[in-house]
């Protein structure tokens, strides 16, 4: 299947999930190759759920026992509800990576696209940030969405100790730093990326900073890339643990991207690979 045009026309990336790349055997990655064709078989069955749900088939779209009653993300998380608004929300900013930057972070911090469109976007000028703030304290509940990526406690001893003020008062006066030195990257690893980010961020956010450095590569392929080390979150930890525990996790996603895994989705009619975030995603 050819991926649908609009996304297509939404993301900046897809052609480096194209290019050909040296190809390893399964044996040397996967201790258990039975969890290798498990794995594959998730993969296939998570497409097919996607495909049925954009072709407006109605659900359930499979009689799995275990797809059908829970929830997963998409095997591309390119593909996810949420994904596709905050970028889309986003493409007039392209132009200028400092209030994109400043705008992706602040989308995935809030995690709730309704919260995003009742109060509006930041900006670097104070006027607006403080109207901002405004409409966000009395913004109807709930605010945020999933909150694991952005631990409280980060921020609580701070002198923006909410959310509120730490999006509204530092968010602003920290992004063109940070933007700056993104623009100084070619093709680095995402775990890289997190670690040179964070002493200039100031605060630890190393899991949400993992998210908006995905959405970077999305739109900006030329600073990182998503087949290098990757970072690895503790849900993926197990799994990857079966699959080669002598291999260092981040180095094992990396690994897992240079198999060959048949996507049944094509980009300009070459096969889309998948990378190691995608990998450490499933």
């Amino acid at each position: 299947m050819e991926l649908p045009k609009n996304l297509k026309n939404l993301y900046c990336h897809w052609q480096f999930h194209t290019e050909i790349c040296p190809v390893e055997k399964t044996s040397k990655i996967f201790k258990d190759q039975r969890l290798f064709k498990k794995m594959t078989l998730f993969i296939d069955k998570r497409i097919q759920i996607w495909k049925k749900k954009i072709g407006g088939e109605k659900f359930p779209y499979t009689n799995d026992p275990i797809l059908s009653q829970y929830r997963f993300c998409n095997i591309f998380r390119e593909f996810d509800r949420q994904t596709i608004e905050f970028h889309t929300l986003l493409l007039p900013l392209r132009e200028d990576f400092s209030l994109w930057l400043l705008n992706m972070f602040y989308c995935r911090l809030v995690a709730r696209p309704e919260t995003i469109e009742s109060v509006g976007l930041l900006s670097f000028d104070k006027r607006v940030s403080k109207t901002l703030y405004k409409k966000l304290i009395t913004s109807s509940r709930p605010r945020f969405g999933t909150p694991y990526v952005f631990p409280i406690s980060a921020i609580q001893k701070s002198q923006t100790p909410t959310r509120e003020l730490f999006i509204t008062e530092y968010l602003p006066v920290v992004m063109k730093i940070v933007a700056k030195e993104i623009q100084t990257w070619d093709k680095i690893s995402v775990c890289d990326g997190v670690e040179r980010i964070i002493p200039i961020f100031g605060y630890n956010l190393y899991f949400l900073w993992t998210e908006v450095l995905i959405d970077v590569a999305y739109q900006f392929p030329q600073y990182l890339d998503l087949f290098k080390r990757f970072p690895v979150g503790p849900g993926s930890l197990p799994t990857l643990a079966k699959i080669n525990p002598e291999r260092e996790p981040s180095l094992l996603a990396r690994d897992l991207s240079l198999l060959r895994v048949n996507t049944g989705i094509t980009y300009e009619k070459r096969p889309l690979r998948l990378s190691a975030e995608n990998w450490e995603g499933i």
